[in-house]
C-alpha cells in the first residue's frame, strides 16, 4: 500500500542504500512529486528527476542540461576535483563529446564486440573453473570481478600481471563513500593519478609498438587521415572503461545473480530454454540498475511539472527510480525474465551519453549466465551480503554462494 506522507529518507546519506535502493521514496515521488527539491547539508540541495519520461528527456537535452558545468555528481568534487573530471567523456558536453565518442566509436564497433564472443567464453570458463572445485566462493569477488576485469585489461592491452592493480585502481575512484574501499578523497586522487600516469606510459609504448589491442588502435591514425586520439584522451578512455566497464558490470552480475537465486522457478526455465537469455539479461540489467543516478546542471531557467529548475541548480536524474516506473514497467518490483521490453536505463536514459559500452557488457552478462547455469546451476547463499556503502552505485562487495562441486574443464 503507497504511503500517504512522503517516506523520511535521506537520499544524500550511503546509509540510506545500505539495504538497497531506497524504492518505497522513490515510489512516493513518481506518483506524488515527481520533480522534487531535497536538502543536502553542504549545498543549496538538489532536484530529484524520478520518472522514467523527464530522465530520459533530460539524458538527450544536452543543450539545456549540461554535465560539463558542474560534474555529474552531487558534489561537484566528489571523485575527483572538477577541473581533472572534466577531461572525462562521461562529463564533457557536445561538440567536444561528440568529437571524441565518434573517434572512439570508430574504433569500437558491433563487428569488434562480436569477434570478442570466443575469448570471452574461454576467460568466463577460466573464472568458473577456479571456483568449481571448491563447491563454494564469494561470488562477487572471485567470479562477478573476473571477467570484465580480464576482458577490460585484455581489450586494453593491460599485462596480465597489473590487472589487480587496475581493479584497485577503479574500485578506489568509484567507492567514494565505503570506508572499508577508499579512506577519503585524496585516497581517490591518488588511485586518478596512478591510474592516469599507467594509461599513457600504456599509451607512448602502444605508439612506439603497437599491438592488438584498442589502445594500440586508438592511438593510431585512422586510413581516411584522421588524427589519433592523444594520450591524454586515451587515458581518460582507460579510465572510463576501468571504472564504468569494470565497476558497473561486476555489480550488475552480482544482482543477476542474487535474483536468479532469490526465484528459482525462473532460472530453472533459463536451464530449460536458453533461448530466454536475451531477454533474462535486460531484466537482470533493470532490477540490478547498479548506477542510482547522474546529476545535470540547467543552462537556464526551465519548467518542470510546475516547478522552475533555475540556471545553475543540480539536478539528479534517477536511473534507479525510471527502472522501477509502472508507466514503462508493470508490476516493476517483480523480477520476471519475460517482461517485454522497449527500454531500460541500466545504460543512461539515451542521448549522447547512452552507454558506449552497452554491447559488450550484455554480451557478457549473456556468457557469464550461461557458463553459470549450465556448470553451477544450484548455487544458493551461504551467508551475508555485503553492499556497498553507497548514494551512487548500487554494488554489491561480497556474497557467499555455495553450490555442488564439479570438475573443471580445462587444465
Amino acid at each position: 500500500m503507497m504511503p500517504t506522507t512522503m517516506p523520511d529518507v535521506d537520499l544524500v546519506d550511503p546509509d540510506s542504500f545500505a539495504d538497497g535502493v531506497p524504492h518505497g521514496l522513490f515510489d512516493w515521488l513518481r506518483r506524488e512529486e515527481p520533480v522534487h527539491h531535497h536538502p543536502h547539508p553542504e549545498t543549496e540541495g538538489f532536484w530529484v528527476i524520478s520518472r522514467a519520461e523527464d530522465v530520459a528527456a533530460i539524458s538527450k537535452d544536452t543543450k539545456t542540461f549540461s554535465s560539463y558545468e558542474k560534474g555529474v555528481f552531487l558534489e561537484e568534487d566528489t571523485v575527483l576535483p572538477l577541473d581533472f573530471f572534466r577531461q572525462s567523456l562521461l562529463v564533457m558536453d557536445p561538440p567536444d563529446h561528440t568529437r571524441l565518442r565518434r573517434a572512439i566509436a570508430r574504433r569500437f564497433t558491433p563487428k569488434t564486440i562480436r569477434d570478442l564472443e570466443p575469448r570471452i567464453r574461454q576467460i568466463t570458463s577460466d573464472v568458473v573453473d577456479e571456483v568449481i572445485e571448491r563447491g563454494s566462493c564469494d561470488f562477487s569477488i572471485d567470479v562477478a570481478a573476473q571477467l570484465p576485469l580480464a576482458m577490460i585489461c585484455e581489450l586494453m592491452g593491460v599485462p596480465h600481471e597489473d590487472r589487480e592493480q587496475v581493479f584497485a585502481w577503479a574500485n578506489k575512484i568509484s567507492s567514494f563513500d565505503d570506508p572499508s574501499v577508499r579512506a577519503d578523497i585524496d585516497d581517490g586522487l591518488i588511485a586518478f593519478e596512478e591510474s592516469y600516469i599507467y594509461a599513457i606510459e600504456l599509451a607512448e609504448k602502444r605508439l612506439a609498438e603497437p599491438q592488438d589491442d584498442l589502445i594500440s588502435v586508438l592511438a593510431q591514425p585512422e586510413s581516411g587521415g584522421e588524427e589519433p586520439l592523444s594520450e591524454i584522451e586515451i587515458a581518460n578512455f582507460f579510465q572510463l572503461l576501468a571504472v564504468a566497464g569494470n565497476e558497473t558490470t561486476r555489480h550488475t552480475t552480482s544482482h543477476g545473480m542474487q535474483a536468479l537465486m532469490d526465484h528459482p522457478d525462473q532460472r530453472q526455465e533459463l536451464i530449460m530454454d536458453p533461448a530466454l537469455m536475451g531477454n533474462a539479461v535486460e531484466e537482470i540489467l533493470r532490477w540490478g540498475s547498479v548506477v542510482n543516478y547522474f546529476r545535470r546542471t540547467p543552462m537556464r531557467d526551465i519548467e518542470l511539472h510546475d516547478k522552475t529548475l533555475r540556471k545553475g541548480d543540480a539536478v539528479a536524474i534517477y536511473y534507479c527510480s525510471a527502472n522501477r516506473d509502472e508507466s514503462e514497467f508493470p508490476e516493476p518490483h517483480t523480477f520476471d525474465i519475460h517482461r517485454s521490453f522497449s527500454n531500460q536505463y541500466a545504460f543512461g536514459g539515451g542521448g549522447p551519453h547512452f552507454c558506449l559500452g552497452a554491447p559488450l557488457a550484455r554480451m557478457q552478462l549473456r556468457v557469464m549466465f550461461e557458463t553459470l547455469l549450465d556448470r553451477i546451476p544450484d548455487a544458493t547463499n551461504a551467508g551475508a551480503v555485503t553492499r556497498l556503502r553507497s548514494n551512487w552505485m548500487n554494488g554489491i562487495e561480497h556474497m557467499p554462494i555455495e553450490f555442488t562441486p564439479a570438475d573443471r574443464l580445462n587444465a
